[in-house]
């Protein structure tokens, strides 16, 4: 026979998955410390810089 499934449990254990992968990329977003941010924001600042005059003037 099939296993018994009770579904109540079922739809918190999906909802628990679903809230620990939306916390992983949260974290992975916004859980830098403002130093790295910093730097990040610097480098994208060059890097536009170079891009921007690289840039064909018509």
């Amino acid at each position: 026979m099939a296993e018994i499934v009770n579904l109540n449990r079922a739809r918190k254990a999906k909802a628990r998955d679903a809230a620990e992968t939306k916390a992983a990329e949260n974290r992975a977003k916004y859980g830098q410390t403002k130093a790295e941010r910093a730097r990040l924001s610097a480098e994208k600042a060059k890097q536009r810089a170079v891009t921007d005059g690289a840039k064909k003037e018509e």
